[in-house]
């Protein structure tokens, strides 16, 4: 069984800062993180992408957060980061992490798709 364990949200003040953390946990051996996605989901509002980071550290951004946000990984931990700066009251939301793995036993390759709790951040104007 494997999943996601987010950290890091909490409470901050318009142009404050916060970092989220997201790792795999559970049956991680000989597991590899393809891809890592950071997603949002505000009140009355459709769950939308933040950043992605592929294997080879290829990143994507939306438009609402590039310059202000940072998505980096640690492949020896099984680990994503999403730095936040400039925070503003419209990233108040709850931020879910995605991960797409694979994991070869046997020489059967095994694909997985995997969401963290979520964890809320909340921007204060």
């Amino acid at each position: 069984q494997v999943q996601l364990v987010e950290s890091g949200g909490g409470l901050v003040q318009a142009g404050g800062s916060l970092r989220l953390s997201c790792a795999v946990s559970g049956s991680v051996f000989n597991i590899n993180v393809m891809a890592w996605y950071w997603y949002r989901q505000a009140p009355g509002k459709q769950r939308e992408l933040v950043a992605g980071i592929t294997g080879g550290g290829t990143t994507e951004y939306s438009d609402s957060v590039k310059g202000r946000f940072t998505i980096s990984r640690d492949n020896a931990k099984n680990t994503v980061y999403l730095q936040m700066n400039s925070l503003k009251p419209e990233d108040t939301a709850v931020y879910y992490c995605n991960a797409n793995t694979r994991k070869v036993v046997a020489g059967t390759t095994y694909d997985g798709n995997y969401w963290g709790q979520g964890t809320q951040v909340t921007v204060s104007s």
